[in-house]
């Protein structure tokens, strides 16, 4: 049961993945889906999304929107079957249950900035000419409210006087 409970922490991980709400005792299609996506379950070819969303409806109880994780493992019956083709039913189930051990939901670096066309070219500060150009530093760091703004001297001498404070 040592192998099952790392099984179960990863379910628990993907059941509560982006709702504050949930208990981590039952999981949403959603996540379902991202599970299967995410630990390799689903690979586009033998398994795919429409299976694993068939398999979902057909494993929760009726009128319910979850699934327990005795109704996630019933599903994984029936996905690893068809995920691993020529192996014998506990094999295959073992595999399944194998790329799903300790992995959690990826939300870090989803969504990365595109670096297609222009945009390595308009993000690169150093060719900024004109005001844009007072707007960052050398290291191409934004210097914020002081690169937005004429700072004013409130000192009391003209501008452009070079004696400033030599009076006594």
């Amino acid at each position: 049961s040592s192998k099952m409970s790392e099984v179960e922490k990863a379910f628990r991980k993907f059941a509560i993945y982006g709702d504050t709400s949930a208990s981590g005792n039952d999981m949403t299609g959603k996540n379902f889906s991202k599970m299967c996506k995410e630990c390799g379950v689903m690979d586009g070819k033998a398994v795919t999304s429409t299976d694993i969303d068939i398999v979902f409806n057909k494993v929760k109880t009726k009128g319910a929107r979850t699934i327990t994780f005795a109704e996630f493992q019933q599903a994984m019956k029936e996905l690893c079957s068809k995920r691993f083709k020529g192996k014998s039913p506990e094999e295959a189930l073992q595999a399944v249950y194998g790329l799903i051990e300790g992995k959690e939901p990826g939300s870090v670096g989803a969504t990365k900035p595109p670096k297609v066309g222009g945009v390595e070219r308009l993000t690169d500060t150093s060719k900024y000419t004109g005001s844009h150009k007072e707007r960052f530093d050398e290291s191409g760091k934004g210097k914020g409210l002081a690169g937005r703004q004429d700072l004013t001297d409130n000192s009391g001498y003209v501008g452009a006087y070079k004696g400033a404070g030599t009076y006594d």
